[in-house]
């Protein structure tokens, strides 16, 4: 979605909010995987897999592995300069906004990326066989488990960087990725200060649905859907969840009317149309058809 509306409205007038609670620390490294991804694709670099460096090696985790460490969190060597430079920084006592500034900069992406807030949050899952990070969760043990909870460390004390909750407030609009609305998008909003901003934009809010019929497009969004209560992974359940922020959901145009009903129940514009990106010219036609629907 950042790469669609990067390519319809341009770098330079896009600013993108980005989840960082997924965020963990390997082998001494702040390591960021959704800053790292919308960094990379903006400035393409990004791997045709969709994450890291293109035609990155993975020497170092190899190494690893010979010795006897963990190595199933796949950083490539590549990437694990970006990884030093920012955890120096850090430890040089720059904010985490000025540091993603700092390295999109030098990758030669114009947009802005704003961490969702400066000080490190974490998204901690618990299982019937124990509490684990979201990193072990989804990339080690493969989100096979079900999820009993789903706790944010440190999201009370977290502060919006400075001139986030501002450029909220000047967005012509604003657009809601499909990513999941438990653990990506759900822990952005609940950075204090950032729903009740959005909130306040609502009329200029357009949401992404990340579901097409009953199943998520990508990821175990079901799973973490249920990890908060939410029993029904469905297109109606996200329009519920983002009805108090947004006041457009768009939906994918297989959707039946009951579907179009539902959404306008609570309160949103319904829009269809395909909300599926296999590539990067799906990415600008769904774009185009969002920021389209909000003219």
């Amino acid at each position: 979605m950042v790469d669609g509306l990067a390519q319809v409205a341009g770098q330079p007038d896009l600013h993108a909010i980005v989840n960082t609670g997924d965020d963990g620390d390997f082998y001494g490294l702040r390591v960021c995987p959704d800053l790292d991804i919308c960094t990379y694709t903006l400035a393409g670099v990004v791997d045709e897999r969709g994450w890291g460096f293109a035609a990155d090696t993975f020497r170092f985790i190899e190494g690893l592995s010979t010795y006897g460490r963990d190595a199933w969190f796949g950083l490539g060597d590549r990437d694990l300069a970006t990884h030093m430079h920012r955890t120096l920084s850090l430890a040089e006592g720059k904010r985490m906004s000025e540091v993603t500034a700092d390295i999109a900069s030098r990758l030669g992406v114009r947009a802005r990326l704003w961490p969702m807030c400066e000080e490190p949050v974490r998204t901690v899952i618990t299982t019937p066989t124990g509490v684990k990070t979201f990193q072990e969760y989804l990339v080690r043990d493969g989100a096979r488990e079900e999820i009993t909870e789903i706790r944010f460390d440190g999201i009370a004390d977290a502060t919006p960087p400075e001139g986030m909750l501002d450029a909220i407030a000047a967005a012509d609009t604003i657009v809601i990725a499909p990513s999941s609305p438990v653990v990506s998008i759900g822990t952005i909003l609940e950075v204090p200060g950032v729903r009740d901003a959005v909130a306040r934009r609502r009329d200029r809010v357009i949401a992404v649905s990340p579901i097409v019929g009953e199943r998520p497009v990508e990821g175990p969004a079901d799973r973490f859907l249920a990890g908060v209560g939410v029993d029904e992974c469905s297109a109606v359940s996200m329009a519920s969840l983002y009805a108090e922020v947004a006041s457009v959901f768009v939906i994918h145009d297989t959707e039946g009317p009951d579907v179009h009903a539902a959404v306008a129940a609570v309160g949103m514009r319904p829009v269809a149309t395909d909300i599926l990106m296999p590539d990067r010219a799906q990415r600008a036609r769904l774009a185009g058809e969002v920021l389209e629907s909000m003219a």
